[in-house]
């Protein structure tokens, strides 16, 4: 495993500890001690499966990566795309619903969903290409 991927690797699972933290908090959602509306419920729930299921890929994506010969920005795009985009997706849904009794997406953060989205997929099809003309 390169060095790049093995320190990248020790921050993801790192970062996996604070999603396990987020778990409390939808614990309190769901036994009712946190009043939030329906709508900051969906959000709070997509946003902390998408921060565990991605960043999970993206320590699955490093083995991947090193398996290639891409470097510099396709290698960076390859590489940190997928834990970039458990960064911008799941704040898209947390950031977006933030604020007592909000009941729609605040669009001054829900872009950042659409946007880890779009990164996710174009790292996703950098990886994939690379593997297949390996």
């Amino acid at each position: 495993m390169s060095d790049e991927s093995r320190l990248l690797a020790g921050v993801l699972l790192l970062s996996l500890v604070t999603v396990e933290t987020g778990g409390l908090y939808l614990l309190r959602i769901v036994r009712g001690t946190a009043p939030v509306t329906a709508f900051q419920e969906k959000f709070a729930r997509a946003g902390h499966a998408h921060a565990a299921v991605l960043l999970l890929l993206g320590l699955v994506c490093l083995l991947y990566v090193d398996a290639t010969s891409l470097d510099g920005a396709a290698g960076w795009l390859a590489r940190s795309g997928v834990p970039a985009s458990a960064l911008l997706l799941p704040g898209g849904f947390f950031f977006s619903s933030m604020g007592a009794g909000r009941e729609t997406a605040n669009p001054r953060f829900f872009w950042m969903v659409p946007a880890g989205g779009l990164l996710l997929a174009i790292s996703l099809a950098t990886l994939g290409v690379a593997l297949l003309v390996a």
